[in-house]
């Protein structure tokens, strides 16, 4: 489980992995507090980090969504990010297993996560893991505010 020492981590991997993924940059004051707001209220979600020789080496989010059809939680894994140094050595693996054993432990009804459409690398290392593209698509409002078209 990630402690609160590990935010500058958390938020440097979150920047680092919008920038890979989306090119886009994050302004560093919000992304702090929001990984700050994490730690301070347990409701939110919580981080888990992996380490290698005592150095973390990468780490995700899990976030909660109750399902009223299920009666129960989905976990949703977020924010992963892996050092590139250390990627395509099971790190990601790890943080999945954990949280797997953690959501079932807890009573989860399932474990989602959202994939950016061209990230074909991601995708293939969450079907290896035995997960399965569902039937949604996923549509959002503007983070500037609802109904605007920024993303």
């Amino acid at each position: 489980a990630a402690q609160s020492a590990d935010a500058a981590n958390l938020a440097a991997w979150n920047a680092a992995m919008a920038w890979e993924t989306e090119a886009k940059r994050l302004d560093p004051a919000v992304l702090a507090a929001g990984v700050g707001a994490v730690f301070e209220d347990p409701r939110r979600g919580f981080y888990l980090v992996a380490e290698r020789d005592g150095v973390a080496v990468g780490g995700l989010l899990v976030t909660y969504e109750w399902s009223d059809w299920r009666n129960g939680e989905f976990w949703w894994i977020q924010s992963v990010y892996v050092v590139p140094e250390a990627r395509r050595g099971g790190v990601f693996s790890a943080l999945h297993a954990e949280v797997a054993r953690r959501a079932q432990a807890a009573g989860a009804v399932g474990l989602r996560l959202y994939v950016e459409l061209e990230n074909r690398r991601a995708q293939a290392t969450y079907e290896g893991l035995g997960m399965r593209r569902c039937r949604y698509f996923m549509f959002e409002s503007g983070e500037s505010g609802f109904g605007s078209r920024d993303s």
